[in-house]
């Protein structure tokens, strides 16, 4: 997908996104419509990061571009699919077992510091295990598929991430769905847009460890202590602002 084709497709998305979000608001109100902004500006700046990892999957592999836009059309059909599950999953324990969440909470900032922390992140897709069971029962297996699956587990641990730190937004099916499906359906387009402007985002991990920090810290003390959501929005937007400035002020003094 040529660049210019990738910043288009990726900004008709985001348009779609607010104005979906625009019909929730005359809809079902200002609350709601705050909450699927919030998450889906949580779910868009961690989908940027998943988009380092696909390039580092498809380095690691020698895929050509021309084949790694069909592998991110299923991988990301997938992925909607999967995640569906997941939120289900979650606010069924959640609605049930509401002590639940200060695991959710504890585990996003167990995330977010060890995230602050990463360095070097580093995709080694031999030590998947599912992909040793694939290669062990289909060992002629192609590469598109091995590339696929590989692609779908990592989903599968970001969904772990993000999932969570929606769910401390809110815990409306629809609104956590939807923020999810709106942030997912851009990928593709927006993995050829940012692919080579990744320096941009030099800073991110530490933007994502603040905010999953934050998000779990929200969960742990909604009992004695509510943050507006306004605040968390607000919150979330300056952080990552200020991620991407530093960025670009560090991408320009390494440029000779």
């Amino acid at each position: 997908m040529k660049l210019s084709r990738a910043l288009t497709i990726s900004g008709i998305w985001i348009a779609l996104a607010l104005l979906f979000n625009a019909g929730i608001y005359f809809v079902h109100g200002p609350d709601k419509a705050l909450q699927f902004l919030t998450g889906y500006v949580i779910e868009l700046s961690l989908s940027v990061d998943n988009i380092f990892v696909f390039l580092l999957i498809f380095s690691y592999f020698q895929i050509p571009p021309e084949r790694q836009s069909k592998i991110l059309f299923w991988g990301v059909l997938g992925a909607q699919l999967m995640r569906l599950v997941f939120i289900m999953a979650g606010i069924a324990l959640l609605n049930k077992f509401h002590w639940i969440i200060y695991i959710f909470g504890g585990f996003l900032v167990f995330t977010g510091i060890k995230l602050f922390l990463e360095k070097d992140k580093k995709v080694d897709p031999e030590k998947n295990p599912i992909l040793k069971v694939i290669r062990q029962v289909f060992p002629r297996l192609s590469q598109f598929w091995i590339v696929l699956i590989v692609i779908e587990t990592t989903d599968v641990i970001f969904a772990v991430d993000s999932i969570p730190a929606v769910l401390a937004v809110t815990k409306d099916p629809f609104i956590v769905y939807t923020s999810n499906v709106f942030a997912i359906l851009g990928l593709r387009a927006m993995y050829f847009a940012l692919a080579g402007l990744m320096p941009l985002f030099h800073h991110l991990h530490y933007a994502l460890g603040i905010i999953l920090t934050f998000v779990g810290f929200k969960m742990l003390s909604e009992r004695f202590l509510e943050i507006p959501l306004p605040l968390t929005l607000g919150f979330i937007a300056a952080v990552l602002a200020v991620s991407i400035w530093t960025s670009i002020l560090s991408s320009r003094r390494k440029t000779p």
